[in-house]
């Protein structure tokens, strides 16, 4: 039997590890633990945390409330990933402690993008003109 080449999404314990690090390091992050002057009053959320087939690196997507200065707490969760990653390791039963990088989460300015594309008035025009010929067709 020929096996599919297709891509396949990431497998449960990939997903369930994932989970168990986003959890691990928003509680870090709520406690304060991580010190930077880019962090001071900042409150980051962790809406994903991707993990490699291996388990060894964690692609953590952080965004900060409010989206303002974003770049510059990536930045600075970069430059402190050994210290997260010695903070978080113990909380979480794994083999090796992954290697912590830290991203720009995107997914909410992606999904305005599309609201916006949807509400424009090109889309709205096409989609009325659609309904009219369904209309049409119906008699």
């Amino acid at each position: 039997m020929k096996k599919d080449n297709r891509p396949t999404g990431p497998s449960q314990r990939m997903l369930r590890v994932g989970e168990l690090v986003r959890h691990a390091l928003a509680a870090l992050f709520a406690r304060g633990e991580v010190e930077d002057e880019a962090l001071r009053g900042a409150v980051v959320t962790v809406p994903e945390v991707r993990m490699t087939p291996d388990l060894k690196i964690a692609n953590a997507y952080v965004m900060p409330l409010g989206g303002t200065h974003a770049e510059e707490i990536v930045e600075a969760l970069n430059r402190h990933r050994k210290f997260i990653r010695g903070r978080v390791a113990p909380q979480i039963d794994l083999k090796y402690a992954p290697e912590f990088r830290f991203f720009v989460d995107e997914t909410f300015e992606e999904a305005g993008r599309i609201d916006a594309l949807l509400r424009s008035e090109r889309v709205r025009r096409d989609l009325e003109a659609d309904d009219g010929d369904d209309d049409s067709q119906e008699d």
